[in-house]
């Protein structure tokens, strides 16, 4: 097969794509500038939250395989595969490519060690010793200062994340190696999720052009090895559900999906903004959209379940925030991290993701409500939203996956012309970012 000869895409787009490029090196003098000043950012590269580290690892080749694989082939396999045999390759890829990433670091600091450090989930496992009790007392612990306060990412989130890692040690599969491979399976149902959702509400062809935007989607180099990636597969996997129920007139997927998407919001409290991508996909749905009503039947056992074990969801989320200021996030400085956050976008979701969003701008048709542009608007809605929240100050790369990962949903949008360039460009984003720096939370 013959290599097409390059096409210059439009004018508009490579700007927008400058745009964005442009504003994360803004946010990254900047923090350099605000550092020599005394008035340091706290991101250790800023604004990425990673450290400086020039590196290749035993993920490289395979990396570059991968990218090179699905920027060659990926658009022509996605085009003529049977639909199903093309989602499993789309899971395989995207699990191909994740893994990758994360081995550029090597297994120990890449995999194994990311989950088992003092302030993440599986510090805490060994002591969880009965899980109602635990519950129960989950926000006695949330503030910081006294001797069994949680650690940092387990006071910051509802208690549903520490409750699948301490599922997966009772399952015999306890320590860091499973419970990164964990977040790199999870994560990759994305590739499997956004572009069935876009089959359900637009057309065939629209899914087939997700596909390879979705498999080389720059967040990877974040979903592997976070419990982030874990929640974008979880509510992505839900939303997906629910775009079935409503499109097909299923009210199970709709269950489902409530269901999924309810426990999202016991993962991490800012999971509360899916709302936004899961009105966008009941709007495109069609005659059928009343059926994802019953979505609502499914939130029901999960908030049930919680609150009657003892978690209530606000007051931890009000301990929360009390928590967040106590560490630092007080120093972060809200009118630098307001913009920088959005400048991470332009590396976690891809300067591709500037060009979606820019033609999804245009493609506003009210009377027609395709998801190919419904969707990334709200994801970018939802992103909007959690940054002028002000809690989350930095390290947004990972924390906005669930978010970020549909604005890829708008992949349709760029001309079929142009996709092979861009897709070479998500792919040289997430390669140059795994191999320059160490990204740590």
């Amino acid at each position: 097969m013959s290599i097409r000869p390059w096409n210059r895409p439009p004018r508009a787009d490579l700007i927008v794509a400058a745009v964005a490029v442009g504003l994360f090196a803004v946010a990254a003098v900047t923090g350099g500038v605000l550092y020599l000043l005394g008035r340091p950012v706290h991101a250790s590269t800023p604004p990425l939250f990673a450290h400086w580290l020039p590196h290749v690892g035993p993920g490289t080749p395979l990396a570059l395989l991968v990218a090179v694989l699905v920027w060659w082939r990926g658009s022509a396999l996605a085009a003529r595969t049977p639909w199903r045999p093309l989602l499993a390759l789309s899971y395989v890829a995207a699990v191909a490519w994740t893994l990758s990433l994360a081995l550029i670091d090597g297994w120990r600091r890449g995999i194994t060690d990311r989950l088992t450090t003092e302030h993440e989930y599986l510090h805490e496992v060994p002591g969880i010793t009965d899980i109602p009790a635990t519950l129960a007392g989950f926000t006695t612990r949330i503030l910081d200062f006294q001797p069994d306060s949680w650690t940092t990412h387990v006071s910051a989130h509802p208690p549903g994340a520490l409750l699948v890692f301490v599922w997966l040690d009772r399952a015999g599969l306890g320590g860091g190696a499973w419970a990164g491979v964990l977040c790199i399976l999870v994560a990759s149902l994305v590739a499997v999720a956004v572009p069935h959702t876009i089959r359900l509400l637009s057309t065939g062809e629209a899914a087939r052009a997700v596909v390879p935007f979705v498999v080389l989607f720059p967040g990877a180099v974040w979903s592997g090895v976070s419990a982030d990636g874990l929640f974008a597969g979880v509510t992505a996997t839900g939303i997906a559900l629910l775009a079935h129920g409503a499109a097909r007139g299923r009210a199970g997927a709709a269950v489902a999906g409530g269901l999924l998407l309810a426990f999202g919001c016991y993962l991490s409290y800012g999971l509360v903004l899916m709302a936004a991508i899961a009105l966008a996909v009941v709007v495109a749905a069609g005659p059928h959209r009343r059926t994802a009503g019953w979505a609502f039947a499914g939130t029901v056992p999960v908030v049930a379940a919680f609150t009657a074990a003892g978690f209530s969801w606000p007051t931890g989320y009000h301990l929360l925030i009390e928590r967040y200021y106590q560490g630092i996030a007080s120093d972060r400085a809200y009118g630098y991290w307001v913009w920088a956050n959005l400048a991470l976008m332009a590396v976690a979701a891809g300067p591709a993701a500037a060009v979606i969003l820019r033609r999804a701008v245009t493609a506003v048709r009210p009377r027609a409500r395709n998801a190919v542009w419904v969707v990334p608007l709200a994801a970018a809605a939802a992103i909007v939203a959690a940054d002028l929240s002000g809690y989350s100050k930095a390290e947004v790369e990972r924390i906005w996956l669930p978010f970020a990962v549909w604005l890829m949903a708008g992949a349709p949008l760029i001309p079929p012309a142009d996709r092979r360039t861009w897709l070479a460009v998500q792919a040289a984003v997430a390669l140059t970012v795994n191999h320059l720096v160490l990204t740590v939370w």
